[in-house]
């Protein structure tokens, strides 16, 4: 039996067309010790394989990150499978506010030294003693609590479509680098603030709140299961929703809207914008925001550059290609020198000085 996919992006989206199936998206995690990740990764995909699960998925010693899709009427046999397994028995399963049944097109189960890239040495802190986890009722309560410091776990370019009012976005590339930045500028408030933290699913800040913990803070705090559950919550509660725009996401649907609030712009001529597209040009594939007006103007790329090699014939492309890496570092995201209106930074001390003040 083969362990790994087979199919084509464009082969999966065909049978998927003809099978007419609706599909769910939704997303789990869990931090538990697994012996052998590589036994457990080919154990899950037999099964997941034949339920037709398609998505991405980290496996590592100190347990499992999935985002994936599955055929809506073999979602009992799929959570069945999951309760068969000790330390999934009873995961929290986050599902997708918006449904597309194309949001992912093929299953790639892959072992990984951590299922989250913290950077982190785990032997130096301990990571079970994680910070209060706090529903959307909680949540609110607590963000409108003048002593509260909100910070965005996420890297700039999925806060720039969306966050929550007066959260501290710090722009970062990466998730490492948020957490000396956040522990540097809000090191005077270890004791008198309470950080209180959000990410998409909350897996960052599963371990970021141990980290924070160990590193003095007194009270920390963290938005269980994230904005896709914080959402969910707000609807089903009838609760005010304080998270304004789009929740990214890691699949084909790029993004989720949370409000109808558009608060970015376009990276090409600054109209409001909060659409994300990869650059066309194969060589470069930048991920960037791109209004509809210059993504016919600019055949969907991010510069002339990129527009003229897109242009040409497959082959001419290929060729040159051939031998080269990819033009952009793969997480400068939304930064290339030449889109002129990109992200305006944010400064975690003036947003915190900002807040003391009022």
């Amino acid at each position: 039996m083969q362990l790994y996919n087979t199919l084509s992006a464009k082969e999966r989206a065909a049978l998927i067309e003809e099978a007419g199936k609706d599909r769910l998206t939704l997303s789990f995690y869990k931090y538990a010790k697994i012996q052998n990740p590589r036994e457990f990764r080919d154990q899950i995909f037999i099964v997941w394989d034949q339920l037709e699960v398609l998505g991405r998925i980290y496996v590592a010693y100190e347990g499992i990150n999935a985002q994936l899709s599955l055929p809506a009427d073999n979602f009992e046999a799929f959570k069945e499978h999951l309760d068969s397994i000790d330390f999934l028995n009873g995961v929290r399963l986050n599902i997708a506010i918006e449904q597309d049944n194309m949001s992912f097109l093929k299953l790639k189960i892959k072992v990984r030294p951590k299922i989250v890239a913290d950077g982190l040495n785990d032997d130096t802190f301990d990571v079970t003693n994680k910070g209060v986890h706090v529903d959307a009722q909680k949540f609110n309560e607590l963000i409108d609590d003048e002593n509260t410091v909100l910070v965005d776990m996420r890297n700039h370019y999925e806060s720039e479509i969306g966050h929550f009012k007066n959260a501290v976005t710090p722009d970062v590339d990466t998730f490492r680098e948020s957490l000396d930045i956040i522990e540097e500028d809000l090191k005077e408030h270890k004791e008198d603030k309470n950080l209180v933290m959000y990410c998409t699913g909350g897996i960052r800040c599963e371990k970021a709140s141990a980290y924070f913990k160990h590193k003095g803070f007194k009270r920390v705090y963290q938005l269980e299961g994230g904005i896709i559950e914080y959402a969910r919550q707000v609807s089903a509660q009838g609760l005010e929703n304080k998270y304004i725009g789009k929740n990214f996401v890691f699949d084909e649907r790029r993004s989720e809207k949370i409000s109808d609030d558009i608060i970015a712009h376009c990276h090409q001529c600054g109209a409001p914008c909060d659409i994300h597209t990869n650059c066309a040009n194969d060589a470069c594939h930048l991920l960037f925001i791109q209004c509809d007006a210059c993504k016919e103007a600019m055949d969907n790329c991010c510069s002339e550059t990129c527009k003229e090699i897109h242009a040409l014939p497959y082959e001419e492309q290929k060729a040159l290609r051939k031998g080269q890496g990819n033009s952009n570092d793969i997480f400068k995201k939304g930064r290339a020198d030449h889109l002129p209106y990109k992200k305006d930074l944010r400064n975690i001390f003036e947003v915190l000085k900002n807040k003391s003040q009022a």
